[in-house]
């Protein structure tokens, strides 16, 4: 399993920083040479746009182990993004 976690540091200043996003990506194929993944993604609310916390989860299907991990962060991204948009409510 992949957990990546999205952290802002405003201004660089490190005693502000807050976790503002995570993802967890789960290989749901055995460690096939093409798996498929099972994605949960959580983020805070963003008071500057006016959005809610949101969860959210989705598949990537068919995916090549052989490449890049940010090839896989990049079609769970893209999935995720797919999902009901924040301001609908989960």
């Amino acid at each position: 399993m992949l957990v990546v976690t999205i952290d802002l540091v405003p201004g660089g200043f490190e005693p502000m920083r807050r976790t503002i996003a995570s993802m967890r990506i789960a290989n749901i194929s055995d460690l096939a040479e093409v798996s498929d993944y099972r994605v949960e993604a959580s983020e805070t609310s963003n008071p500057l746009v006016g959005t809610p916390p949101r969860n959210a989860q989705c598949f990537v299907h068919g995916h090549a182990r052989a490449q890049s991990v940010w090839a896989l962060l990049a079609k769970a991204s893209e999935e995720i993004m797919k999902t009901d948009p924040p301001n609908s409510g989960e």
